[in-house]
């Protein structure tokens, strides 16, 4: 159903069953999937394409212009997965051809109100991003991380699975898998051990992570031992390997 007051540009591609709210606005090249809300007065800019059954609420605004000077209307897009939910204000921006030409969000994510998603970012699923929380270009959110109210991102971070920020946190550096950080500038505190509970992890594999993260997150020994440590240890499983292979890959450095 589309209300008589939405304006929808006639290069759209909608699915039958996607309600479209009074003033709500759909740009050319847009593609919307079956089972989609859009709420009144939400905004969905060019060349988006959004799967099925998103909600959408009042006055967010979908695949808008970068905030990158650089930027010069070139073709860039915004891609959407499928039951993600955008409340009141959110903000997401397309890509850049400086980046990857489109900011990609996968499945099953909560943007809160006033959340923000700048241009090239990469989010994947089952995310949930509090009040205020806002990605700078070029971040990469792997599955299942929750960012408290109001974390800033810098860009260029990556932030591992099922890691937990805390309110109003200021992220500059990448994040470990499973880590909880908080403060500003942000301090790697310990894992993530309720909200893995919370996911069915198992104490054994908690407790290995936790071993883990004291080893390559808070000793001070040198790179080389703390890989030699480990890999005499019985502490390799599968959350260990990727949370080692991820402190040896990061390019910014990791939290601390």
């Amino acid at each position: 159903m589309i209300h008589e007051t939405a304006i929808v540009h006639p290069s759209a591609e909608i699915a039958d069953n996607v309600e479209i709210g009074p003033f709500a606005i759909i740009d050319k090249n847009v593609r919307i999937g079956e089972g989609t809300i859009i709420r009144e007065h939400a905004l969905i800019r060019e060349n988006t394409s959004i799967g099925k059954h998103n909600i959408i609420f009042q006055f967010a605004t979908i695949g808008e212009t970068p905030q990158d000077l650089k930027f010069n209307n070139e073709k860039t897009n915004c891609t959407i997965g499928d039951n993600n939910t955008f409340r009141e204000y959110c903000s997401i921006h397309r890509g850049t051809l400086d980046g990857i030409s489109d900011t990609r969000i996968g499945n099953s994510n909560l943007f809160m109100a006033y959340t923000h998603i700048a241009h090239d970012c990469t989010i994947e699923d089952d995310c949930i991003l509090s009040n205020g929380a806002s990605l700078a270009g070029h971040v990469n959110l792997d599955s299942n991380v929750s960012l408290g109210g109001f974390t800033l991102v810098h860009q260029f971070c990556h932030i591992g699975e099922h890691a937990f920020s805390g309110l109003g946190t200021v992220i500059s550096q990448d994040v470990t898998p499973y880590t909880l950080v908080a403060g500003n500038h942000a301090k790697a505190y310990k894992i993530n051990s309720i909200g893995l509970k919370r996911k069915g992890f198992d104490a054994n594999i908690i407790s290995d992570l936790e071993k883990t993260f004291k080893l390559f997150v808070k000793s001070k020994k040198t790179k080389s031992e703390r890989e030699k440590i480990y890999r005499e240890s019985n502490l390799s499983n599968v959350y260990t390997e990727k949370f080692v292979k991820f402190t040896l890959e990061s390019e910014r450095g990791i939290t601390r």
